[in-house]
């Protein structure tokens, strides 16, 4: 366990990533994703991390179900919430305006079955809002009770040190990861001087960093840049490469991976989206196999970020990362 933030609640070393049990990765079974979440759980995962938007509602009262089964005590949800969906499943942009934040809590409440949510973050930061109003609504609604605990994502240090100062801020989930290391310049140093902590999603590169390649066709990998042409075959030689390193030291080439996330600090919390139970026995492994500070060099020598081909997403969904802004 850790501590999520300098005042934030006691955290399993990794948490359970939701999202792909009802979007953006293909159909997924719902019985199998529900005895998944009570997998991890009983292997003392206690943080699953959701959003209103995944699958329109639908991971949220699939968590809810999971919750009845398991016991709500035994669990802390990181709920994400402001994307706009349309019918066909499309982005219509993000809104974080305080009237639509009383909305939203409302409606993930329901559907999760709970009267409160312990870390309610927006998904994005809305360009037509500022971040002190949406942080302000939050705080109401932690005053209120319907919320314990405030988070960030996917936001820039300049946004970071203004939502602090509204509201202390308990984590910034954002990607991090041997191929996505951006947050190394700026980000990571803010959270440790604001005594922040950070949910690090995204470290396996949606599945590219794997022993075995993925389907770059399915679901949202068609779409990201990554898994493009010729990105796909340079990407893949780097794994390989990492893979090598895996196998030496006795482990997957997804454990080092991971391992590594998990070295940079007790303060970052990797996140593992899985919809198979066998994903997360994997992953706990792999805290059990710490990397010298030998194997963490050869790690990054064999996957250099800067060798990396392709965005972590594509043009449309960077432009609105306000962490990727200078």
């Amino acid at each position: 366990m850790t501590t999520l933030g300098s005042g934030g609640p006691q955290v399993s070393r990794i948490g359970l990533g939701c999202m792909g049990m009802s979007d953006f990765y293909g159909p997924a079974d719902e019985a199998t994703s529900i005895a998944m979440i009570a997998h991890a759980v009983d292997r003392g995962v206690n943080l699953l991390d959701t959003g209103d938007f995944y699958g329109m509602g639908h991971n949220e009262m699939l968590v809810g179900r999971a919750l009845k089964q398991i016991g709500r005590d035994k669990v802390l949800l990181s709920v994400k919430f402001g994307a706009l969906r349309d019918p066909a499943g499309g982005f219509g942009g993000i809104d974080t305006r305080p009237v639509a934040i009383r909305n939203f809590v409302a409606y993930s409440l329901k559907r999760l079955g709970t009267d409160h949510i312990d870390i309610y973050r927006p998904a994005r930061l809305d360009p037509a809002v500022p971040i002190e109003e949406t942080v302000g609504a939050i705080a109401r609604l932690i005053e209120e009770g319907h919320v314990r605990y405030l988070g960030l994502s996917e936001v820039s240090a300049e946004t970071i040190r203004r939502a602090h100062a509204v509201h202390p801020v308990t984590d910034l989930q954002i990607e991090y990861s041997l191929m996505s290391r951006g947050v190394e310049a700026e980000i990571l140093p803010t959270l440790r001087e604001l005594g922040i902590g950070m949910t690090a999603y995204g470290v396996l590169s949606r599945g590219l960093i794997a022993d075995a390649a993925p389907d770059d066709k399915a679901g949202i990998r068609g779409r990201l840049p990554r898994f493009s042409g010729e990105n796909l075959v340079a990407n893949r030689a780097l794994v390989e490469a990492l893979g090598v390193v895996a196998r030496e030291r006795g482990l997957t080439t997804s454990q080092v991976a991971i391992a590594w996330v998990a070295a940079q600090g007790e303060d970052i919390v990797p996140l593992v989206g899985t919809r198979r139970a066998e994903r997360i026995d994997e992953a706990l492994a792999a805290l059990d196999a710490p990397l010298s500070a030998e194997e963490l060099a050869r790690t990054e020598a064999a996957l250099p970020a800067e060798a990396v081909r392709g965005t972590r997403y594509d043009a449309h969904a960077m432009a609105a990362l306000d962490s990727e802004r200078g």
